[in-house]
């Protein structure tokens, strides 16, 4: 494994290390002084269903940095092309951190970048809306809009070299993410948020995400944002 990174980026300075510890407490202790962990979508021994099981979940509670799966191909045996990166956002404190993330990928890649917000008619921020029969589609997916532009436009200045697109949908995020995530380089979504993306690492959104992205999938926690800033 090492020699065949080090034929491809001569230049990277690697470490091993052995552990008889647990994956999950080993990774969460390497996480403290790391800048992402970076995870295969399948392994073998310890790291069998390592995304879908215990050792996820561990490092989604414990972590501290960044996660990132990887898959080397498409289901359908493909290799992935390069595309966009796409974000998920909610306005939440942790979507900010996948905003920052999504943002600073994008720009070391030289790609564009999506933003994607979704909403319901029946739900506002995870509580169910009080007049949900009475509201106006058109007023909901306008003024989610306004708002993720507003909370778009400071990672613009910052980053006035990333080409950025905002699509605000109806529906669930897991369907949107995975539908507009089709073809991307890098799927980014926070650890946990309000509203359409809550409970997103924990529950049947990132379960989905995890076990049918096409893409490498990201995840975010909020404390690695607020360290950033």
């Amino acid at each position: 494994m090492k020699e065949a990174v080090h034929a491809r980026h001569a230049d990277l300075v690697i470490e091993t290390a052995l552990r008889e510890w647990n994956p999950a407490a080993a990774l969460i202790q390497e996480s403290a002084r790391a800048t992402a962990v970076v995870l295969g979508s399948r392994g073998l021994g310890g790291f069998t269903g390592m995304l879908v099981g215990s050792t996820a979940v561990a490092l989604a509670h414990h972590g501290h940095c960044p996660i990132v799966v990887a898959r080397d191909r498409r289901p359908d045996g493909a290799a992935p092309q390069p595309g966009p990166v796409v974000v998920g956002t909610d306005g939440s404190p942790v979507s900010e951190a996948a905003l920052g993330f999504a943002f600073d990928e994008a720009r070391l890649w030289n790609a564009h970048l999506t933003v994607v917000r979704t909403w319901s008619e029946l739900v506002d921020h995870g509580a169910i809306r009080p007049h949900f029969l009475a509201v106006d589609p058109a007023e909901i997916e306008a003024a989610d809009r306004k708002s993720t532009e507003e909370q778009v436009a400071p990672w613009r200045e910052k980053y006035p070299d990333v080409p950025v697109e905002i699509v605000v949908r109806k529906g669930r995020p897991v369907r949107a993410l995975l539908e507009i995530g089709t073809g991307a380089r890098l799927l980014v979504v926070g650890s946990r948020g309000r509203g359409g993306f809550e409970g997103m690492l924990l529950g049947s959104t990132s379960q989905a995400l995890i076990a049918h992205a096409e893409c490498p999938v990201a995840v975010i926690r909020g404390d690695h944002f607020d360290a950033e800033r």
